[in-house]
């Protein structure tokens, strides 16, 4: 029997035509030509996509669910999304939903590496949710970025990562930014002896990105950022298999720019190509993320399916200092709460607003 991914769209048309336009789309996420010009039985059998099944959702939306072969995607991360939503993602009709994914695809592909246990390990972390900051605005030099980094990490914060926009640019070298924010939060963690780290945001092609994991396990460095949607999903999955050492942040960068469900593409998606935390848009912050978006979101990344780790879910955009114990009572202990601005906002009391926060979210009541 042949393996099949089912994949769920939600697709707007009306009941006269939605078998006509679910077969349509069958066809073009697997074949994409006429059945009538297929002259080899194993492919019409084992290849064409199959409509499973058409669910009303209102007056004019469908849910849609498909069955596609794994034989069409190998293990290759990209040709994965390639096959759920490349072309008919060029319909503005349709969503990508929802995935269920076989387990030998999942076997395939592996996950998160470190996960959310990996990740608390890191930092000695108990039960309590883990913390985290960004080192910002784009346009500092790497010896202020470092200052930033060493101030966060006296007020006992877990993680500190990169703006997702801070690359190669001239006034900030990845090597250089690399070298001062390491070492002024190895300076920090002598003095308070908390293991924060910082996570470095890789840039540019692959061999580029090799080399930025490189120079930041050269400095003592475990984690790394990336945008999977950037970098290219098969490339993730590269850099992921070839440095099993190093922990993966995901960042959802250009994550609105396709019709992909939130919670499949960052909560499902990015944990299946090995991301160890996946970082996402926050309700009630700078974005339009619904409280049940957030939570299904959440609920994915931490889903433990055929053996895959848990990826640790970090909320983010436009957190305040003053909403953490609401957060906390919203995603409990598994999350890492990722504040920036309204940190900053401290200026040169940053590592006292920056305790303030690891104390709240030491003090939680978890239970």
């Amino acid at each position: 029997m042949t393996a099949r991914l089912g994949v769920t769209y939600h697709v707007r048309s009306d009941a006269a035509s939605i078998e006509a336009r679910a077969q349509a789309i069958a066809v073009e996420q697997s074949v994409e030509m006429p059945l009538e010009a297929i002259d080899e039985p194993a492919v019409l059998r084992d290849i064409v996509g199959e409509v499973q099944s058409i669910e009303p959702l209102d007056d004019d939306r469908f849910a849609v669910r498909i069955g596609l072969a794994t034989a069409t995607i190998g293990h290759d991360a990209g040709q994965l999304l390639n096959m759920l939503f490349g072309n008919t993602s060029l319909h503005d009709d349709v969503v990508l939903h929802d995935v269920t994914l076989p387990g030998a695809l999942v076997a395939a592909f592996g996950g998160p590496r470190h996960g959310i246990a990996g990740l608390r390990q890191r930092v000695g972390a108990g039960r309590r949710a883990l913390t985290c900051s960004a080192l910002k605005p784009q346009g500092l030099s790497a010896e202020r970025l470092g200052v930033l980094a060493e101030r966060f990490a006296r007020g006992g914060i877990d993680y500190i990562k990169d703006d997702h926009g801070l690359a190669a640019q001239d006034y900030s070298r990845f090597e250089d930014r690399v070298r001062a924010c390491a070492a002024g939060v190895a300076r920090a963690t002598r003095a308070t002896g908390h293991p924060t780290r910082y996570v470095p945001s890789l840039s540019g092609d692959l061999n580029a990105m090799r080399r930025q994991v490189g120079v930041a396990r050269a400095s003592g460095l475990d984690c790394v950022l990336l945008a999977p949607l950037i970098a290219g999903f098969a490339n993730m999955q590269a850099l992921v298999a070839e440095f099993p050492d190093v922990a993966f942040f995901a960042h959802p960068s250009l994550g609105g720019a396709a019709r992909i469900a939130p919670a499949l593409l960052i909560g499902t998606l990015f944990r299946l190509v090995g991301a160890d935390a996946v970082i996402f848009p926050n309700f009630g912050g700078r974005f339009g993320y619904s409280p049940d978006t957030c939570r299904l979101l959440a609920d994915n990344a931490r889903a433990v399916r055929d053996g895959m780790r848990a990826s640790l879910p970090v909320p983010a955009g436009g957190m305040t200092l003053q909403r953490t114990p609401e957060l906390l009572d919203f995603y409990g202990a598994d999350a890492m709460l990722l504040i920036g601005g309204n940190l900053l906002l401290a200026r040169e009391r940053l590592a006292e607003e920056t305790a303030a926060f690891t104390r709240a979210v030491a003090a939680h009541d978890y239970r």
